[in-house]
């Protein structure tokens, strides 16, 4: 479990800060009208509401979103989602797109780029620290522990980081760190990572969360604008330079994670679900009876935008068309009309006629199943109208024709790639 708070949190003092502008090209066909962030996932959220519901969580009450690419789905559901927050409680909500309003010809330009043009914004509500998130990643985790160790270690910077195998840290940026998690170099991408003093085959990953006090965060942000070298981004720029000339300090996920209460020792759950793979076994991992990352924790809800719907429908009840579903999660509005599912996961609206059959599939919202039709490890993006007698993941070869076919064997089905199986 995450570390015992203090008596009085510091969150109250701070604003959170979500980078929501990534392109997300290596979910394919996923983020060809939507961001990364604004990804659908578990049965009625977004990739970003972990990161936001992260800091409601934990006691912060102002939060700003930075978009940038596709956004205008990730905006919507942020209107709709999270307009609760009120100013006269002392607390804002601010969706900043990439508006050019440093110069007519600039959009961000870089992560911290994506900060500075907002400063004057930032600085208006003076909060006293600053967490910088990346808005698409799926975890859990109490802000508030990672800040009461910035102020106690007195750090320019304290970066989240996960504890991994080390050759397994060839894919991040790499924190080399002294005996008391001073950073002491940041390396990137490295071929040959280095250790955690003491646990030769473990190394420290970036998060991509950090915390700072914000005036020095202004100073730096600004200083950085003036180097004509600088690639604007908090991995390349702002964190190494602070490596170099300041101090900064490496905080460990595992002791602000927040755990399942049904698995308070289990793994600290953090994943990058940034291909149509991972993608795919996030969501399926939540089919297991005591999955990893517990999505009913009244304690620490993920919140989102509740739509009004009626509850999920199971009818007829006859040998071969029987509306069932085992080990699955179906969400409010979907119909299940002699229709089967195994280890499933359908989202809003879903509608399954007679016959069909999903196994380990995701079916986003509103998707259409037609008769007969069987489908195996997949996952259906929004609306798609699954033809009469569609059969997807028994012919390797034949999905890689007509579908985008990953190579964990995963076939993505979008509705351009239906409607050429048509014409």
């Amino acid at each position: 479990m995450a570390d015992k708070r203090p008596v009085a949190p510091l969150a109250r003092d701070t604003m959170a800060y979500v980078l929501a502008g990534g392109r997300g090209s290596r979910l394919m066909e996923l983020t060809d009208a939507r961001a990364k962030p604004a990804v659908y996932f578990g049965g009625k959220t977004r990739i970003i509401d972990f990161a936001l519901s992260n800091a409601i969580n934990s006691g912060i009450r102002r939060l700003g979103v930075a978009t940038q690419y596709k956004a205008h789905s990730l905006i919507r559901h942020l209107q709709n989602g999270w307009n609760f927050l009120r100013p006269g409680r002392n607390e804002s909500f601010d969706i900043l797109p990439a508006s050019q309003r440093v110069s007519e010809d600039q959009w961000y330009a870089g992560t911290a780029d994506a900060v500075y043009q907002n400063i004057d914004i930032i600085e208006s509500y003076a909060p006293r620290y600053i967490v910088i998130l990346a808005g698409d990643h799926v975890y859990k985790m109490d802000y508030e522990i990672m800040l009461q160790q910035h102020v106690d270690t007195g750090a320019d910077v304290t970066v989240g980081c996960l504890e991994v195998p080390r050759m397994e840290a060839v894919a991040f940026g790499v924190m080399h760190v002294d005996e008391n998690y001073q950073i002491t170099d940041f390396v990137e991408k490295p071929k040959d990572p280095p250790a955690i003093p003491g646990r030769p085959d473990t190394a420290l990953a970036s998060m991509g969360i950090y915390v700072f006090d914000t005036h020095f965060l202004m100073d730096q942000l600004r200083r950085d604008a003036a180097d004509p070298g600088s690639q604007r981004d908090f991995g390349k720029d702002i964190i190494p330079h602070i490596v170099q000339h300041g101090k900064a300090f490496a905080h460990r996920f595992s002791r602000s994670v927040v755990r399942s209460a049904m698995e308070p020792t289990g793994e600290a759950y953090w994943r990058d679900v940034g291909t149509v793979d991972a993608y795919w076994q996030a969501n399926i991992d939540l089919t297991d009876v005591v999955p990893p990352l517990d999505i009913y924790d009244r304690d620490w809800p993920i919140w989102t935008y509740a739509e009004i719907n009626p509850p999920a429908k199971f009818v007829h009840d006859e040998e071969g068309r029987r509306g069932m579903a085992i080990s699955s999660l179906v969400s409010g509005d979907c119909i299940i009309s002699g229709g089967s599912l195994r280890r499933s996961l359908l989202f809003t609206g879903v509608r399954m006629r007679s016959y069909s059959m999903l196994d380990h599939t995701v079916a986003l919202p509103y998707t259409h199943i037609g008769r007969h039709a069987r489908i195996s490890r997949a996952v259906i993006d929004r609306g798609v109208q699954i033809p009469d007698g569609l059969v997807i993941g028994e012919d390797p070869e034949l999905d890689a024709k007509r579908f985008r076919r990953t190579a964990g064997g995963v076939c993505l089905v979008t509705k351009p790639m239906i409607d050429r199986l048509t014409y």
